[in-house]
């Protein structure tokens, strides 16, 4: 086996581990996956808590079909309202409600404490994070809005 693909598994391996302990605690806590707070934390980021659908499903890397099924459920329970373009009815928007700005503030504490928690055993330093954020941003990985990694 390649070095290249020995890296590329235990890369899909390790991402595997980390969504399913974000799952676990964000969906034990809060009653959502991984995948959902980080359309909300998107969400919350954007200039008025709210994006275009499409602008959304590209920063999320998804289609927008995709972005579509991924919202519905947490505008079912009240998170995420969808608005249109008051100029053109065939925009649509995403858009955080009150109840989910207030839910996403206790998500990210619950994300926060998970990501701490990863990186202290073995302890990382924050030069081993942010050459790890580095390279991951070579292979195509995004973070958050704003956020540089400096290795």
């Amino acid at each position: 086996m390649s070095d290249a693909l020995d890296a590329s598994l235990r890369l899909a391996r390790a991402q595997t581990a980390l969504v399913k302990r974000f799952d676990a605690s964000l969906g034990g806590l809060h009653g959502v996956s991984l995948a959902d707070f980080t359309t909300l934390l998107r969400l919350g980021q954007a200039p008025g808590s709210r994006m275009r659908r499409v602008d959304l499903a590209e920063a999320l890397g998804l289609t927008a079909s995709g972005v579509t099924r991924g919202l519905a459920p947490l505008e079912r329970i009240g998170l995420v309202t969808r608005e249109t373009d008051a100029r053109d009815g065939r925009v649509a928007y995403a858009a955080l409600t009150d109840t989910g700005r207030a839910r996403l503030t206790d998500m990210l504490a619950t994300a926060e404490q998970i990501a701490a928690e990863i990186f202290a055993a073995p302890p990382w330093s924050k030069e081993d994070i942010g050459q790890m954020s580095a390279l991951l941003t070579r292979l195509g990985g995004t973070g958050l809005p704003g956020h540089t990694s400096t290795p």
